[in-house]
């Protein structure tokens, strides 16, 4: 009742502008343009979480961009959630351009969710709004785009605030998981399409990076039937000290050919988070597919390039 009295009073009360103030419009030429107005660029933190899936974001999160999000998320003008979308939509186009060139197909967008104390307070979940306008905004312009809010916090995590990167790493680890039944929707298959991470800001990266291990056990999880067959396990492999980080399905059958000994088929993907490493590219892993946007990131993340 609290989301559709807030939606009510948007569209019968003046609005002021969510990133300057000015009155009698939801958002400005101005800030319209310092939000969605630019190409959306790849983005990466510093340092990078291991895990992260390639990020594009649509713009910096500074001045008047920072102050149309909090307007949105702790404020409640959820009129803002239009153009918000319209901003994610692009970065989303641009990051399955680059991941996946021009090929088509279905874009599933999986909102990182909040957490259920701060949904509570603020009376919406900011990133599933975000995300409801952006693949609406993707089906005007003829992608064929749904929500698929199947992630969900399985214990509390403390307030981010105040946490250095290192910190919200340990805060976050294991704290996602897929739903039930969510895992075949993201597994691929004639449901399937290409999965894409959406947020509205990215600072560390520690969320998206929970949020990508949580979407790939459950996609792994879903396609050999939730990992609980006897056929079937999930494993997580993690090379501390050569930096590398594998995850692994290990699939074990009966060998009648050498006395019933157990034998496993192991197909690894590995990401390399140390350089130096040959033959390994930093990233995500060849063939993975998951790419993630967010409305705004961190003005550093945009310089990519840095030595």
């Amino acid at each position: 009742m609290r989301g559709w009295w807030r939606d009510l009073t948007d569209l019968v009360l003046p609005a002021e502008c969510g990133g300057c103030g000015q009155p009698r419009t939801v958002l400005c030429p101005q800030c319209r343009t310092a939000l969605s107005g630019v190409a959306p660029c790849r983005v990466r933190p510093d340092p990078e979480p291991p895990g992260l899936p390639v990020v594009h974001a649509a713009a910096r999160y500074a001045d008047e961009v920072r102050a149309v999000l909090l307007a949105h998320k702790e404020r409640g003008a959820l009129a803002l959630a239009a153009p918000l979308g319209v901003a994610l939509a692009g970065a989303v186009r641009e990051g399955l351009r680059a991941e996946h060139g021009p090929r088509g197909g279905a874009v599933l967008l999986v909102p990182v969710p909040s957490a259920r104390g701060a949904v509570r307070a603020r009376g919406h979940d900011p990133a599933r709004r975000i995300a409801l306008a952006a693949a609406a905004e993707l089906r005007r312009a003829g992608t064929p785009a749904r929500v698929l809010a199947v992630l969900r916090q399985r214990r509390a995590v403390a307030d981010q605030s105040g946490l250095n990167s290192r910190q919200r790493l340990d805060n976050l680890a294991g704290a996602l998981e897929v739903a039930p039944g969510g895992g075949r929707l993201l597994g691929g298959g004639p449901g399937g399409g290409s999965v894409v991470l959406v947020d509205d800001l990215m600072t560390t990266g520690a969320s998206l990076a929970e949020a990508a291990r949580a979407v790939r056990e459950g996609a792994a999880g879903g396609a050999g039937g939730d990992g609980r067959e006897r056929t079937g396990r999930t494993v997580r492999l993690i090379g501390g000290d050569a930096g590398v980080t594998a995850v692994c399905t290990a699939v074990g059958r009966e060998d009648r050919q050498h006395r019933g000994e157990r034998s496993a088929e192991v197909k690894a993907e590995a990401v390399v988070r140390r350089h130096g490493v040959p033959g390994m590219a930093r990233g995500i892993p060849a063939g993975d597919g998951l790419c993630a946007a967010v409305v705004a990131a961190s003005p550093d993340a945009f310089e990519i390039n840095r030595n």
